[in-house]
């Protein structure tokens, strides 16, 4: 290349220094295009044609070149037992690779956007306490077993679930639930109804269990709901198979309840959070991080957090170049946060 160049003209010196850099970028240039992105388009065009193709001699090259190899990956284990460290490596696959991946495959279009999010649930869920999905005391239908039959009657026409949390005369005193399908015989046939003899059992969870293991508990309970407890023994909240189902698949509108979206872009780019968004869906969106070990996991919480106080409407505080509003609460509960970015 250096004669060349001094052939048409360029000093010996320059030629010299400008042949050894022309040389390397072309061939930097063909082995990224030949060596790595034209053979990775063709597998992923044609993925089971090609690892078939090439699965019999990648298996003879690595019959070949094992001695070599063990031989290398023992020699390295030693340097490093000589310096001292250890060669346990930690799982080669974390959750954000695959996230990774499958967010990359819901831009291509190999999997649906509804896909990519029910699939991202489905990994998240494991980090999730019962907590994060269940349904808080704030928003569950009770029934007080000493309650007559006309108040009684009147929750179970206006009830959103097959079955009912029970209590005896304190709130906090929950001694099962009822199902309403065994409630409907007895109405029927007597204005009296002994509520205590349809309670049933249902398991009790700490609210601190991760919402995998909820789901196998609620597999094997007799009833579809579970009660949530803190460490204090308070009744905390109810979770079903509909919460998880929720936490992976997005929230369902019911005919009786048409609850709000979660999030809502606005058009200058803004946007509107319900305060019982789950924080990390929230980060995700945003594209902020939050802490591993919080003690919240809405976006009321993570607002609730940073002011380290309950705020006031209008109140807005600044957080990872994003500035939260606080636009509307229901007494003391934030219910809608304004998110700008700044």
């Amino acid at each position: 290349m250096s004669v060349f160049l001094a052939g048409v003209g360029v000093r010996a010196d320059i030629a010299d220094v400008a042949g050894y850099i022309l040389v390397i970028g072309i061939i930097t240039y063909l082995s990224v295009i030949i060596g790595e992105l034209v053979p990775k388009h063709l597998a992923l065009k044609n993925p089971e044609r090609i690892a078939c193709f090439i699965a019999r001699p990648m298996n003879v090259l690595s019959l070949v070149a094992a001695p070599a190899v063990w031989a290398l990956v023992a020699s390295t284990r030693g340097v490093f037992r000589l310096l001292g460290i250890s060669t346990a490596s930690e799982s080669a696959i974390t959750d954000e690779e695959i996230l990774t991946i499958v967010a990359e495959a819901g831009s291509t279009g190999v999997i649906e956007e509804a896909e990519r999010s029910m699939i991202s649930g489905v990994i998240r869920l494991g980090d999730r306490s019962v907590r994060a999905v269940m349904t808080p005391r704030t928003e569950v239908e009770m029934v007080d077993v000493g309650e007559d039959a006309v108040s009684l009657k009147r929750k179970l026409i206006t009830a959103n679930h097959s079955c009912l949390p029970a209590f005896d005369g304190d709130r906090d005193n929950v001694v099962g639930v009822i199902m309403l399908r065994d409630m409907i015989e007895p109405m029927l046939a007597s204005s009296a109804v002994a509520i205590r003899d349809h309670v049933r059992h249902a398991p009790i969870i700490p609210d601190t269990m991760d919402a995998l293991a909820a789901l196998k508990v609620l597999r094997n309970a007799d009833v579809p709901m579970a009660l949530v407890h803190d460490e204090y023994g308070h009744f905390d909240g109810l979770l079903t198979p509909g919460d998880i189902l929720d936490a992976i698949a997005g929230a369902f509108r019911s005919d009786e309840d048409q609850s709000e979206n979660e999030a809502v872009r606005r058009e200058d780019g803004s946007w509107l959070l319900a305060g019982w968004m789950p924080a990390d869906e929230m980060a995700d969106l945003l594209g902020i991080d939050l802490p591993e070990h919080r003690h919240y996991e809405t976006v009321a919480g993570f607002v609730i957090d940073h002011f380290e106080r309950i705020p006031v409407t209008g109140e807005a505080i600044e957080i990872e170049n994003w500035r939260f509003e606080v636009v509307d609460l229901d007494h003391r509960r934030v219910d809608k946060v304004l998110a700008s970015r700044l």
